[in-house]
């Protein structure tokens, strides 16, 4: 059976999740329905299209559960020891990973229950869930994929793959062949053990220091929360000529305005719960998309990032937009292979083993790294379709990392900007609060360029 060993990246996702920190990303799509029956309909044609998938077929399997002689005698890579691999499932079956639910009037309930729950580890990692609605003129699909299986773009492509056929571009994988080296001496354990944790332990110091020398620790406690496991999801949705018409006036990209929006959101959603914004700039991941234009191949994940503050503690929308602007133009110039928000690129630094070791405490690190996660997830201008019944909502959704209570997605599609919110219920039950303020920072940011 053909396998691949999962890149360095791909490994870390897989072993920092854990019961209540799931690594899985999501997106939510709202379709208009044609029928009453449209919802059943859909659950049929996404189960019947995944099974010839490829890419849904494939499931990750831990290399040391294959330390054996026959290991050895199949050749066995040593550099794979701790590591992962992905390979297809002899056993796939899609009926069980989509799923046709009761019929809801809140899609957003409902999601924020199914993103609580972790993928199934020992079968491929993705899940189409499928929610009638009661009105019986609409229904929804939560689409998760862990995030080793799948980034952004990858999801999108396998997500596409089970929709109506479009014309998206694609192009066949290129198999990158491991380097071998001579088998590993057993006995050498506790050592590669303890060699392991020691390169765990200077990656994470090396990125703590960073992340703190770059930006400092100016966050919020409302961006804080102990692992609950519980999650809650909103979507906003706002229009994009409306953006436009901000960029126009106040310079920068789309993105900067989409960023500065989630800061004043921030400001105006703590100063309504009593926390306050005075003093307050977190700091926001901004994850960047290292593929080549128009593929999303190959699979896995292809990220690095950049690092900014957010502006939360001026109270001028103009100047926050101007702030934002100014420092992703420098994370811009610096590249995204440099600065603080290359954290990501040092798990390409750290043995396989040491990543299966150390991936609690890379979890627990991710809060000295970043507070808040702002990503943007690009969709086809075209219409989506199931069945014949076109999507009118897409809200991407991602992961939410140890300690932090809130991460924002953000898509366009078909002339709409969606936000889609993933917060910590407990540590944000006013999610709805958070949701409407993004809507007044964009009408607040329209009045202030006087467009």
């Amino acid at each position: 059976m053909n396998s691949d060993l999962l890149a360095p990246l791909d490994l870390a996702f897989w072993n920092i999740e854990s019961p209540e920190h799931p690594m899985h990303l999501g997106a939510l799509g709202v379709f208009s329905a044609h029928s009453p029956t449209a919802g059943a309909h859909a659950a049929d044609l996404l189960a019947a299209r995944a099974a010839g998938v490829p890419g849904l077929r494939m499931r990750i399997r831990d290399v040391w559960q294959s330390l054996s002689v026959h290991a050895f005698t199949r050749g066995f890579r040593p550099f794979s020891f701790g590591g992962a691999t992905r390979e297809a499932d002899p056993d796939f079956d899609p009926q069980q990973h989509v799923r046709l639910h009761a019929p809801t009037a809140d899609f957003h309930e409902v999601a924020g229950r199914l993103m609580e729950r972790p993928l199934e580890r020992d079968r491929p990692p993705w899940e189409a869930h499928v929610l009638p609605g009661e009105d019986g003129v609409s229904f929804a699909v939560l689409f998760k994929f862990h995030h080793a299986l799948a980034d952004g773009l990858r999801a999108l492509t396998l997500a596409a793959a089970v929709l109506d056929p479009m014309d998206l571009p694609t192009r066949r994988p290129r198999r990158e062949e491991p380097k071998r080296g001579p088998l590993p001496d057993v006995r050498r354990l506790p050592e590669l053990v303890r060699g392991a944790l020691s390169d765990v332990g200077r990656a994470l110091d090396i990125g703590a220091s960073v992340a703190v020398s770059t930006l400092g620790t100016q966050s919020s406690a409302a961006l804080t929360a102990a692992p609950t496991g519980t999650r809650r999801t909103a979507g906003v949705v706002v229009d994009i000529d409306d953006v436009h018409r901000i960029r126009k006036s106040e310079g920068g990209t789309v993105n900067d305005v989409l960023i500065a929006v989630v800061a004043g959101a921030l400001r105006r959603w703590l100063d309504e719960r009593g926390d306050g914004s005075e003093g307050v700039a977190p700091r926001a991941l901004i994850p960047v998309s290292k593929r080549r234009p128009r593929t999303a191949q190959p699979q896995g994940n292809r990220l690095s990032g950049y690092l900014i503050r957010l502006p939360v503690d001026d109270p001028d929308p103009l100047r926050r937009l101007g702030t934002v602007r100014s420092a992703m133009n420098r994370n811009k110039d610096a590249g995204p292979n440099r600065g603080a928000g290359a954290v990501a690129l040092l798990a390409d630094h750290v043995p396989l083993l040491a990543h299966r070791l150390g991936g609690p405490l890379v979890s627990q690190a991710a809060r000295l790294w970043f507070d808040i996660l702002v990503t943007s997830v690009p969709l086809p201008s075209i219409g989506l379709k199931l069945g014949g019944n076109p999507v009118t909502e897409v809200y991407p959704l991602a992961p939410l990392a140890r300690g932090q209570a809130l991460a924002v997605a953000v898509s366009t599609y078909r002339g709409h900007v969606h936000y889609g919110l993933v917060a910590d219920a407990e540590a944000v039950p006013d999610l709805d609060r958070f949701a409407a303020a993004l809507t007044a920072e964009v009408e607040t940011l329209i009045t202030a360029c006087g467009s």
